[in-house]
C-alpha cells in the first residue's frame, strides 16, 4: 500500500507544499515573498505574515496539482527548524491542525535533514541518482556551512562546519557592499562567468580539522573595496565582473578544499552537495574536476531542490514514517537545530 505524504516547508521565507508517494513526487509548489528585497534581508516579521497568507492556497494548489483528495494523506511531515521562529509557527501550527482534523500521524523534520535527503526524491520520468551509504554530504547554504557523513537516514556525524558565517551569508553580504539586490548568490555567479577569476585575491582561513570561516574573507572584501574606490569612484562598476569571478573562487577554494580533506581522511568515495549554494555552476564546476581526479560519486541537485522546498520536508518525513516516529501535538519549533 503506497504511502501518501504531504510536506510544509516554513523554515524562512519560501511558502511550501508538496505531496509524495512513497518517493515519487507529485507536486512542489512553492510561494516566493518578493517583499524582502527592497530591505536587503529577510524581515522576519514581514516573512511570518506572508506564510500565513499563502500557506492555504498553497496546499490547496499542491493536492490539487498532485491528483489526490485530502482523506488521501496518509501523514504530514512539516519542518520543525532551524529556521525564522515567526514563520516555523505557521507551518508548525498549519500541521498540527491538519493533522488532528485528519487523526493521521504528525511527522516533525530537521530542515539540514532535509537538504540532504532531497537527493532520494523520486520525480515522473526521471531516472533517480541518489548517493550510497556511507555518503558526505557539503551542506552549504545561506545560513549553513556544514559536512556530515551520512551513514543511513537517521544517522548522521558532522565532522566539519563554520565556526563564523554561511558560505552563502559571504556572497550575499559581499553582494552587498557591491550594490547588488538580495539574494546576490545567483547574480554573482552569472556576472563571475564573464570575469577574471585570478583578477583580485582575499583572505582564506587558516584554522585547522575541517571547520569552515568566512567572517575574514567578508572583512577583507570589504576592506579591499574600501581602499580601491579611493582611487577610483569607479573601482566597482570598472571591475564587476571580476570582483565576482574573484570572490566566487575565493570561496569555492575554501569549500573544496575542505572536502578534499575530508575525502581523503575517511577514505569515503560518494560525495553530495545540497542546500542553496550547492546551485553555484563555480562549485559544481570544481567538484566535477575533483570528482573526476579523485574517481569520486559526486551528486548535484536539480536547482529547484537546493532551495528551500517541500518536496525535501516529504522525503524525509517518509523515511521517518517508515520507522514510526512521529511527533506530538505538544511539539514546538526550534529556531536552532543541529544535525
Amino acid at each position: 500500500m503506497p504511502v501518501i505524504i504531504l510536506g510544509i516547508e516554513s523554515s524562512c521565507d519560501d511558502t511550501s507544499a508538496a505531496v509524495l508517494k512513497d518517493r515519487l513526487l507529485l507536486s512542489n509548489i512553492i510561494a516566493s515573498q518578493d517583499v524582502h528585497k527592497k530591505y536587503g534581508g529577510i524581515v522576519p516579521e514581514l516573512a511570518s505574515r506572508a506564510h500565513q497568507q499563502n500557506i492555504v492556497p498553497v496546499v490547496d494548489q499542491a493536492i490539487r496539482e498532485a491528483g489526490i483528495s485530502i482523506p488521501d494523506v496518509n501523514a504530514i511531515a512539516f519542518t520543525r527548524g532551524p529556521g525564522l521562529m515567526g514563520s516555523l509557527l505557521v507551518g508548525t501550527s498549519f500541521a498540527k491542525g491538519f493533522a488532528l482534523a485528519r487523526q493521521i500521524p504528525l511527522i516533525d523534520v530537521n530542515h539540514l535533514h532535509a537538504h540532504i535527503f532531497s537527493h532520494f526524491i523520486i520525480e515522473p520520468g526521471i531516472t533517480p541518482k541518489s548517493p550510497g551509504f556511507p555518503f558526505m554530504c557539503l551542506l552549504v547554504s545561506g545560513g549553513h556551512t556544514i559536512l556530515a557523513v551520512v551513514r543511513d537516514f537517521h544517522e548522521i556525524e558532522i565532522i566539519g562546519k563554520t565556526i563564523d558565517d554561511a558560505a552563502g551569508e559571504a556572497f550575499d553580504k559581499c553582494g552587498k557592499v557591491m550594490g547588488m539586490p538580495y539574494p546576490a548568490g545567483p547574480l554573482i555567479d552569472k556576472l563571475a562567468d564573464s570575469g577574471n577569476p585570478n583578477a583580485f585575491r582575499f583572505n582564506k582561513p587558516v584554522i585547522s580539522g575541517l571547520d569552515f570561516s568566512f567572517s575574514g574573507l567578508k572583512t577583507s572584501f570589504l576592506y579591499f573595496l574600501r581602499d580601491s574606490l579611493k582611487n577610483d569612484n569607479d573601482f566597482i562598476a570598472n571591475n564587476l565582473s571580476s570582483l565576482c569571478a574573484s570572490l566566487q573562487k575565493t570561496i569555492v577554494d575554501i569549500l573544496t578544499g575542505r572536502v578534499r580533506k575530508a575525502m581523503q581522511e575517511t577514505g569515503i568515495k560518494e560525495i553530495a552537495i545540497a542546500g542553496g549554494v550547492a546551485a553555484n555552476t563555480g562549485l559544481q564546476t570544481a567538484l566535477k574536476a575533483d570528482a573526476e581526479k579523485h574517481e569520486w560519486n559526486l551528486y548535484i541537485p536539480p536547482d529547484r531542490f537546493t532551495t528551500d522546498n517541500a518536496a525535501m520536508i516529504a522525503i524525509s518525513g517518509y523515511y521517518k514514517f517508515l520507522k514510526g516516529m512521529f511527533a506530538g501535538h505538544n511539539d514546538a519549533p526550534f529556531a536552532r537545530m543541529s544535525l
